[in-house]
């Protein structure tokens, strides 16, 4: 049995899935809006109701492909929306709003075991210069002490301390980092690089400046030697 969390503009009075109801899953309703994903219980699959606002859908999905939402995102649709769908919407599957109990239970099936295959075998922990950085549980940590830190910031630590000692611009960090459809200018990147630094607190030379060119961690760096700015 899975855990299914459904987004939908109205998911008490107008389920997506009708099917649902006929299936043993565990199902957890919530409001299609980003304010609710906060809040939102972890889930085997999310399912997103598109049949109505198709662009409203189109970006919800797209969030939560940028916040790293854990679970694969399963889309209801009409068979006039499916016109629509492309990959730019990253989702794992696509079912019809109509679709009967057994093809929906297999589509939830086969949603995960492709969301698990996926999974890299691989350690997702980065250890370098007394910072430990663990992309499963988005959680960093300097000599042991937890970092609270946003989740740009988050990912702005993981992606300088994965590629150590190497330059990046402004403009390369905005794209790895907050993606080819951000709209913001390269001062966002100072901000944050500073935030990360004042957090960092006596491991803050870690963050690098090269002059005119942009930002590198700097892991051959000791706590003790002079920040290189």
């Amino acid at each position: 049995m899975a855990h299914l969390l459904v987004l939908s503009p109205s998911p008490e009075t107008d389920p997506p899935l009708a099917a649902l109801g006929l299936l043993s899953h565990r199902v957890t309703l919530v409001p299609a809006s980003a304010s609710q994903l906060i809040g939102a219980p972890d889930a085997d699959v999310t399912i997103v109701d598109a049949r109505g606002d198709l662009a409203a859908a189109r970006s919800l999905c797209r969030i939560l492909d940028s916040t790293g939402h854990g679970s694969p995102v399963l889309l209801v649709t009409t068979e006039g929306g499916l016109a629509a769908v492309s990959p730019e919407w990253s989702v794992d599957d696509v079912v019809l709003a109509g679709a009967g109990p057994a093809e929906v239970d297999a589509r939830i099936r086969l949603t995960m075991g492709r969301a698990d295959s996926a999974s890299p075998s691989s350690s997702t922990t980065v250890d370098t210069s007394g910072i430990t950085i663990d992309e499963t549980s988005y959680s960093a940590k300097v000599r042991g002490k937890p970092l609270d830190l946003t989740f740009k910031e988050f990912q702005l630590l993981h992606f300088l301390a994965s590629n150590p000692s190497r330059v990046f611009s402004r403009e390369q960090l905005l794209s790895e980092v907050w993606g080819y459809d951000y709209f913001g200018g390269t001062r966002t990147v100072d901000v944050h690089v500073r935030r990360l630094r004042a957090k960092l607190g006596d491991h803050d030379h870690l963050i690098g400046t090269v002059r005119n060119v942009g930002y590198r961690f700097n892991a051959a760096e000791e706590p003790g030697a002079a920040p290189a700015r």
